[in-house]
């Protein structure tokens, strides 16, 4: 007798309740829970306690997530919708303006909320969340508009997507140490630079690049530092667009 196949794993795929209406919405547990993790980190989060941060037990959140895992995929599609999306209607938009845009937005989103650097790379079926869905919708349809090919309009948005999220949630991971050392950044970075000149004595490129940093506003770093990175993607992915049209020459 064949066995039966099971659907994968996910909020976004498992059928919903369709019980007496709760007392908790699911709402309310998402937007509790990013309460949560933007106060204490992902460490901090689990159903118990969450449960006993709405008053309520933590059967009642099950009634709309299985588990962890799809608490985890809710809250993280709920800070994608914080993400502005590119005016991709309006046929006069610059796409490299507008893609710098959403990337910017991203980074924001991400550097608001640091604990979603952790929470990325437990994601399961995270692309089927509403807001990530119309996230790449806008997103293929600037792109598709800008002259690329479908297929290659995807690969340039995974690619611009995975720059940010690489940048940024190395950016977050960052931030969250020098958080919780209880010192601002530029105080931190002061008091490691000694340290820091100390280990790049026999390495000579790196000491100069050490030297030419120290001083300078480490926010300021940063950005300037995405800012290039991101520069240098739709550098590349501009390569890819057909030439555009010349205009007839005059008689």
């Amino acid at each position: 007798m064949p066995t039966r196949k099971q659907a994968t794993q996910s909020v976004w795929t498992r059928p919903q309740s369709r019980r007496e209406q709760p007392a908790l919405s699911q709402e309310q547990i998402v937007s509790e829970a990013v309460r949560l993790l933007d106060a204490e980190g992902i460490d901090a989060l689990s159903m118990r306690k969450l449960g006993a941060r709405l008053d309520a037990g933590a059967t009642s959140l099950y009634r709309h997530v299985a588990n962890k895992d799809e608490l985890i995929e809710l809250v993280v599609d709920e800070i994608y919708g914080e993400i502005e999306l590119p005016a991709a209607d309006d046929t006069g938009t610059d796409w490299r303006e507008a893609a710098a845009h959403c990337a910017h937005s991203l980074r924001a989103a991400i550097l608001r909320h640091p604990w979603i650097a952790s929470a990325l790379g437990e994601l399961g079926l995270s692309h089927l969340g509403p807001n990530m869905m119309r996230l790449s919708e806008e997103m293929l349809t600037l792109f598709s508009r800008a002259g690329f090919p479908l297929d290659e309009a995807d690969q340039a948005v995974r690619t611009l997507f995975a720059y940010v999220t690489g940048m940024t949630t190395s950016e977050a991971a960052w931030l969250t140490t020098v958080a919780r050392s209880g010192q601002n950044e530029q105080d931190w970075l002061d008091r490691l630079w000694p340290a820091a000149e100390e280990a790049v004595q026999g390495h000579p490129h790196l000491r100069e690049g050490y030297a030419e940093a120290r001083g300078r506003d480490p926010h300021e770093s940063r950005d300037n530092n995405f800012h290039y990175g991101l520069d240098r993607v739709l550098d590349g992915l501009a390569t890819r667009l057909p030439p555009a049209p010349t205009g007839l020459r005059p008689a």
